[in-house]
């Protein structure tokens, strides 16, 4: 896990983050228009944020029910060991997972949280018979699928101090 940053962000670099979860596409005349700087304060400040790891790229935000994956699954797994090469061993073959978006190393009575999206139930049927079941040292796989969206946000609101996100 990377160290926590220790050079405080100022308020302008927060307001430049704050624009890039709105659009991380904004070239940076209008990244300079909307956070009241000039277009080569804000490339300078953007690759600044990149250089230091806070920026760590920029993606494309899909709509996974166009694309035909309507269902998400929240999977939750308990390894029948946590000694460390039990912890290792998994966490590489999760890795190579083709349907798992997320995985997590969680407190509590599981030991992974992991999100899959799928077409269908018979889809889902298939990544766990072929993918989840196959996975070493597991114990327990328990599923629930999620039936509608609540609020899906890039990164929390508090983050980059604003509730507009």
């Amino acid at each position: 896990m990377p160290e926590p940053e220790t050079e405080p962000l100022d308020s302008v670099d927060l307001r430049i983050l704050r624009e890039l979860v709105r659009d991380g596409r904004a070239s940076d005349v209008a990244l300079g228009e909307r956070v009241h700087l000039s277009s080569t304060a804000a490339a300078r400040r953007r690759k600044l944020l990149e250089e230091r790891g806070i920026l760590r790229g920029y993606t494309a935000n899909l709509d996974l029910t166009r694309l035909g994956y309507s269902i998400g699954v929240l999977v939750q797994i308990e390894l029948r060991s946590q000694a460390e090469k039990v912890l290792i061993e998994f966490e590489e073959a999760v890795v190579r997972c083709p349907s798992m978006s997320f995985c997590s190393f969680v407190s509590g009575d599981i030991d992974f949280v992991m999100m899959v999206h799928v077409r269908s139930f018979d889809d889902y049927d298939r990544v766990y018979r072929k993918e989840l079941s196959t996975l070493p040292h597991v114990a327990r796989i328990r599923s629930s699928f999620l039936m509608h969206a609540v609020a899906t946000r890039p990164v929390a609101p508090s983050v980059v101090g604003s509730a507009n996100l």
